[in-house]
């Protein structure tokens, strides 16, 4: 058997490893460091893309990355990569962090659960009728939409700088609202923008998701088990003409809350294999044949001790928060403002209803149809949500960023009308984050006073 043995005895690389690494660990903690590095990479691509580097930062992100078996190759660009691929997964964190809250938090009341879906409606409502206020002109009115959506990522990355003292009932509301958003945004898309929705891709994301309760019902609970099928579901998205990253979502509100069923607890079968190996000789003889049985039980053990929901996004986390956010970031926020011209009125209609829609028409929205449904007592505030949170949401889901540029694209075919509501976004957005972070600290201030003792 080994010896215990004391920390100074250890050499002294391996020390300064481990006490490197546990303070890699806390550093990883602290919630604000997200937020930090997203803007931090928002502000690089942006002075990167309006720089007499611009070329070199369009290219990158048009690099063409191949996958495929014989004849067939699927080839897309980098940047697809990143907002289609890898940004699945931080949806699919986002969708269990929303099953959770569904089965045992904010969600699990109806009334409760009911809030952010109204109050996303109300969202998408006001930001229109504010753009179709300023933009009545046929062609100008086309582009209604673009200052409905929410960009979850940053939304979620401005949060993140106000710390830990937010409740987390807060966080969970915008991340339901924007998932409601996005779901908005891209039915809008289907319906109004582009052709439809095309039959076989609902074929093979059903197969995808006959193959994920088929897992689930033989009890696999390993999450490599589940790649290949979220793969079908992702791409059932990705042919059916729905933005394939919230097939993430999906999945994350299918990850079971509740462990693999064990003939004996896993905390009981860790105590027992580990006391048994404690007496056991084939340790001290390394007889790999003895004992691999009982360390492969111990494994799973060890795994079904949390639930899935849990453990897979615990494991995911860090990933999400401190590479595919900033990389994200740093992707897509790279907005050149080169050849804008405002000379043009329906230009500058364009940008400043889009402007105004997101600064004043997302908060105004979310906050009335808050109300009104807390007025007339057909919902509730979740928990620890006052209103003061519930204004701090809708300032942060005037975000649109990524998704309202994405609709811009597809509402204007006339340059300037493009590069107006480009613009229009861009300045929208950074008020929106600006005026979140401002009345956030405000929030927090009264936060910490009133968590004081007296």
């Amino acid at each position: 058997m080994n010896r215990q043995i004391n920390a100074r005895d250890l050499p002294r690389a391996q020390r300064l490893a481990e006490r490197a690494f546990s303070t890699l660990l806390r550093f990883l903690h602290v919630e604000a460091l997200s937020g930090v590095l997203l803007l931090l990479a928002s502000a690089v691509a942006l002075i990167w893309a309006n720089s007499s580097f611009e070329q070199s930062y369009v290219d990158l992100w048009h690099i063409p990355l191949s996958i495929g078996i014989g004849d067939f190759v699927f080839s897309k660009s980098l940047h697809f990569w990143i907002n289609d691929g890898l940004m699945t997964v931080f949806f699919l964190v986002v969708g269990m962090e929303i099953r959770r809250e569904m089965h045992e938090g904010a969600l699990s009341k109806f009334d409760e659960a009911i809030l952010p879906v109204v109050a996303a409606m109300g969202g998408v409502i006001g930001p229109a009728l504010i753009y179709l206020t300023v933009n009545a002109n046929t062609m100008q009115s086309h582009g209604w939409a673009v200052p409905t959506a929410t960009d979850i990522a940053f939304a979620v990355g401005v949060l993140a700088l106000l710390g830990r003292i937010i409740p987390a009932n807060v966080r969970i509301f915008l991340l339901a609202l924007a998932i409601i958003d996005d779901v908005i945004a891209v039915l809008i898309i289907a319906f109004v923008y582009s052709g439809g929705l095309q039959p076989i891709g609902f074929m093979i994301a059903a197969l995808g998701l006959l193959m994920v309760f088929g897992m689930q019902r033989i009890g696999a609970g390993s999450a490599y088990f589940y790649i290949l099928p979220g793969a079908v579901v992702w791409t059932g998205f990705f042919v059916a003409g729905i933005h394939p990253t919230l097939a993430g979502v999906l999945l994350g509100l299918l990850t079971p809350v509740r462990s693999v069923p064990m003939r004996e607890a896993p905390v009981d079968v860790v105590s027992r294999i580990a006391e048994e190996l404690r007496n056991d000789d084939a340790v001290a003889a390394k007889d790999i044949h003895r004992l691999e049985g009982p360390l492969r039980l111990l494994g799973v053990a060890r795994r079904e001790i949390l639930p899935p929901v849990v453990r897979v996004q615990t494991a995911l986390h860090p990933w999400v928060a401190f590479i595919i956010m900033p990389v994200f970031a740093l992707a897509n926020a790279g907005v050149g403002l080169a050849g804008v011209d405002l000379s043009n009125a329906d230009a500058q209609l364009v940008m400043l209803g889009v402007g105004l829609a997101l600064v004043l028409g997302k908060p105004i929205g979310i906050v009335t149809a808050t109300w009104l449904m807390v007025r007339l007592r057909w919902s509730r505030l979740p928990q620890g949500v006052s209103w003061s949170g519930i204004g701090l949401i809708g300032l942060l889901a005037g975000i649109g960023f990524t998704m309202s540029i994405f609709i811009a694209m597809l509402a204007f075919t006339d340059e300037d009308l493009l590069r107006a509501a480009k613009l229009g976004v861009l300045v929208g957005s950074l008020i929106s984050a600006i005026a979140g972070i401002g009345w956030g600290f405000f929030y927090t201030r009264r936060l910490r006073r009133v968590s004081k003792p007296n």
